[in-house]
């Protein structure tokens, strides 16, 4: 097989590909119906936990802005106590 050149190894995927699907076909525990509503099944039970894991990462994201904005606030409430000491330090140099 060293000496194939690319449509040979193509073609070889492709029948060991056909080979693979009807094997399975024919020893699939299911029939056709049963195993198309069994991926139906697992579609939605992945839908659902998609959908459960957007709505859990939403409302975790919101309670980190959330947090976020405390934090800000919290920062901007203490520079102005800074600022406002630093006046009034800086009034009390100069009024000397």
């Amino acid at each position: 097989m060293a000496n194939c050149n690319g449509s040979t190894k193509v073609a070889y995927f492709l029948a060991g590909l056909g080979i693979g699907a009807a094997v399975a076909l024919l020893l699939a525990p299911l029939s056709g119906e049963e195993t198309r509503k069994r991926i139906v099944d697992k579609a939605q039970e992945g839908k659902d936990y998609v959908a459960t894991k957007g709505r859990e990462l939403r409302k975790q994201a919101g309670d980190l802005v959330d947090q976020g904005k405390d934090l800000v606030s919290r920062q901007k409430d203490r520079l102005a106590e800074v600022l406002e000491a630093g006046k009034q330090t800086a009034r009390e140099t100069f009024t000397r």
